[in-house]
């Protein structure tokens, strides 16, 4: 049967649809995907594609302030890879970049799996609570959510200091954010928060497709309830684990608002990232884009190498 609809026919033909165009030829499926697409097509090239290829440009040439008045960029080959990677600031950005992804992501996936297996086995009330207070995180934008716990961290009038002074658990305020030794790891808190959500509302969907009869068997040979999710839960959420830690290892590495909103890179040395580095260099003096591309490039292609490492040897391992 063959139904039209706005001038378009389409019907079923040895069990796929076709699309004919009312006085013209059929469209085979490939071209019509392709029209589908292209609208985005060209929005991506034009907003992501472009930028990305003028950056590697600018990373091959020296794009000084006194460039930009005069439009005129000189190729200088690979001298601004050379510069960063002379330059400690950029190492010492590169291993904070590396500790706060460990810490970040390593936290954000105990903690969706705990969460998500709370949403799934509690009560339908519980349930429903958990979730509403789960999506809160997404109605704040990201520099919003940096200034909020920039007040949270605040030495005179955090919250937190409140909190604790009120409690009796410390007797004099403490610079959360202040001290070189743990702003790195209090910064990971506030991206933590903000990005959590995703990774349980991914977790709790994949805990919706588990066969429960693999646990009744379970149950019927004596397994705890550690030796169930140890052995069942655990295995079958490898895949959508993998997916979080590709997506959020790669979003992590490029964390930018809590630097800008929290720390600015201080105290010292202590917070500065890839992507902070990056911003320093092209917006702020000496304002050179052309080392500013060049440090995102690198940093572009270790995030890269992260999720091929990735998928080479932890998604082999559960196809």
């Amino acid at each position: 049967m063959n139904v039209e609809f706005d001038g378009v026919e389409i019907g079923p033909i040895a069990g796929k649809a076709r699309v004919k165009r009312s006085g013209g030829r059929e469209l085979s499926p490939g071209l019509l995907c392709v029209v589908i697409n292209l609208p985005t097509l060209v929005f991506l090239a034009l907003v992501l594609a472009y930028p990305i290829v003028f950056a590697g440009y600018l990373s091959f040439h020296k794009v000084a302030v006194g460039n930009l008045r005069s439009g005129v960029y000189p190729f200088i080959g690979f001298e601004n890879f050379r510069r960063i990677f002379a330059d400690p600031l950029f190492l010492i950005s590169l291993e904070n970049t590396l500790i706060f992804t460990f810490v970040a992501v390593g936290t954000e996936i105990v903690l969706a799996v705990a969460i998500a297996l709370l949403m799934s086995y509690s009560t339908i009330w519980t349930s429903r609570v958990l979730k509403m207070l789960v999506l809160l995180p997404f109605a704040v934008p990201p520099i919003a959510n940096g200034l909020i716990w920039t007040f949270i961290y605040s030495f005179n009038f955090g919250f937190l200091n409140r909190v604790l002074l009120s409690l009796g658990l410390i007797s004099t305020p403490i610079n959360w954010i202040g001290n070189p030794n743990s702003a790195l790891y209090l910064l990971a808190l506030p991206y933590v928060w903000r990005s959590l959500p995703f990774a349980i509302l991914l977790v709790h969907a994949a805990l919706q497709d588990l066969n429960p009869a693999l646990y009744e068997a379970a149950a019927l040979d004596g397994a705890t309830a550690w030796g169930r999710f140890r052995y069942i839960t655990l295995p079958l959420l490898k895949p959508v684990i993998v997916v979080i830690l590709v997506l959020r290892t790669s979003t992590a590495m490029t964390v930018f608002e809590e630097v800008l909103a929290i720390t600015h890179g201080g105290p010292g040395d202590a917070t500065w990232t890839a992507a902070w580095y990056s911003y320093r260099q092209s917006f702020a003096p000496p304002f050179d884009i052309g080392i500013g591309s060049a440090s995102a490039y690198v940093l572009g292609v270790i995030i890269a190498i992260c999720a091929i490492v990735y998928v080479k040897l932890i998604y082999r391992k559960i196809g």
